[in-house]
């Protein structure tokens, strides 16, 4: 239990000196490939993020969709990417390869769609190599480029709202 509470601390650390550090590089680049992380304990509709997807316009092939779960693994078999604290080490170490490359990846935006506040989804965010990140209010707003304040259950209203923003900003 103590290693524990090091842990989240030494992961804390390294959260805060990555968000202190990131420098925000917003161009008009048009959004081409898309990102999504979401908690599945909170909303688990992944299908609207897909037709969010179409709607701007991306291809099936430059989506990618990742779900976090507080639970284990062996109880979410219907998700195939869905990712749980043991997959994060001490100091912001990734120890899923899978998640990895996930964040590795230069997408032209990422999504963060969750409200809980969890460190492991604030790490997935901070570590993603995205361009341009949107988000709903959080309690961390360094997390996020775009923040769209809205409830959960209300994707529509965040739909909306995104692609309104993303026109005044060019990017579709």
């Amino acid at each position: 239990m103590i290693l524990k509470g090091f842990k989240e601390k030494s992961n804390v650390k390294h959260l805060n000196k990555l968000l202190s550090e990131r420098q925000v590089n917003v161009t008009d680049k048009k959004i081409e490939s898309l990102g999504v992380i979401l908690n599945i304990d909170e909303i688990d509709d992944f299908k609207l993020f897909r037709v969010f997807a179409d709607f701007l316009k991306i291809r099936e092939n430059k989506l990618k969709i990742i779900a976090f779960s507080e639970n284990d693994k062996d109880t979410l078999t219907s998700w195939d990417v869905c990712f749980n604290p043991k997959d994060f080490g001490w100091k912001g170490v990734i120890n899923n390869i899978e998640l990895q490359t996930f964040l590795d990846t230069k997408y032209d935006a990422l999504v963060s769609y969750y409200t809980k506040d969890v460190l492991e989804l604030k790490m997935m965010t901070a570590k993603s190599k995205a361009q341009f990140k949107i988000g709903i209010v959080q309690s961390d707003e360094r997390l996020n480029d775009l923040i769209i304040k809205t409830k959960l259950k209300e994707f529509d209203v965040f739909k909306e709202e995104t692609i309104k923003y993303l026109t005044i900003l060019n990017k579709i």
